[in-house]
């Protein structure tokens, strides 16, 4: 059996497109109470307030394709009505997000087909550490880039600068996918297969943002259709191809591991007969 036909059949016996629509329905659920948990944090620490903006423009630029200017618009409408809530009503709003987090542990380690289960108190202080310092040490990044390109020196090297923040989105979705790859499932992942899966993700992470603007921008039906709603199927859409990317570099990573395995069983079963 080849890689290729190993990896459909992966991708047919685990529902692939299935668990991403159900993976989209969970993050529009929790994409407000996310951003609202995330900026929040920020808020808690005035010395982020810089980082917080940043981050805010880094992420609706470079990982929502052309309607961000638009959700972003919406989403700060209600991360300033989520900040008038209750500590109940925040509590919810922390809950939503940690499902989220549930949500995608449940996928993945269907994907990788493990029956080994986190104690509760482990799942959730890694939620939490996601939840918390992942924005950070995005933010921390975006604007240790930043300081670097306004120093006097820097204009001596800014091709240079200019090519390695070009493809930092590229690396940040590497860095991103090895680690979701890595961490969450709960069986042992080999590094190598994690890197290669994870790169391959990202490259089709970048690509997939490129052709949905280019989509949008050739194909401007659906405003005609759906007129100032129109951001609300897009973003669905973009939404549910990001899950299926993010599910067939898990089910990549995967299928090398399954693959070696098939190969040495063969080889050993050929041994036996000869």
């Amino acid at each position: 059996m080849t890689w290729g036909k190993l990896l459909y059949q992966r991708i047919d016996q685990d529902n692939m497109m299935t668990l991403a629509g159900n993976l989209a329905y969970v993050s529009l659920l929790s994409l407000v109470p996310l951003v609202a948990v995330i900026f929040a944090l920020f808020a808690v620490f005035p010395v982020f307030a810089d980082i917080s903006v940043q981050l805010r423009q880094f992420v609706f630029t470079n990982f929502m394709p052309a309607t961000g200017d638009v959700i972003e618009h919406y989403i700060d409408q209600f991360i300033a009505n989520a900040n008038r809530m209750t500590a109940v009503g925040a509590a919810g709003l922390v809950v939503t997000s940690l499902l989220l987090m549930y949500a995608i542990d449940s996928a993945l380690n269907t994907i990788w087909r493990s029956r080994r289960a986190r104690p509760p108190l482990y799942s959730f202080a890694l939620y939490w550490m996601i939840l918390t310092l992942g924005p950070l040490l995005v933010g921390t990044s975006v604007v240790i880039s930043s300081y670097l390109l306004s120093q006097r020196w820097a204009s001596e090297i800014n091709s240079v600068m200019d090519d390695v923040l070009r493809i930092f989105p590229l690396l940040l979705s590497w860095l991103s996918f090895w680690l979701l790859y890595s961490l969450v499932p709960t069986v042992r992942v080999p590094v190598k297969d994690a890197v290669i899966g994870a790169m391959i993700a990202a490259a089709l992470f970048e690509l997939g943002k490129k052709v949905f603007t280019l989509y949008i921008q050739m194909f401007p039906s659906y405003q005609l259709v759906y007129g100032v709603l129109a951001v609300i199927p897009l973003l669905f859409i973009w939404v549910y191809w990001t899950w299926c990317i993010v599910l067939l570099g898990a089910e990549i990573t995967v299928t090398f591991g399954d693959y070696r395995q098939l190969k040495q069983s063969t080889e050993q079963q050929k041994l036996e007969e000869s």
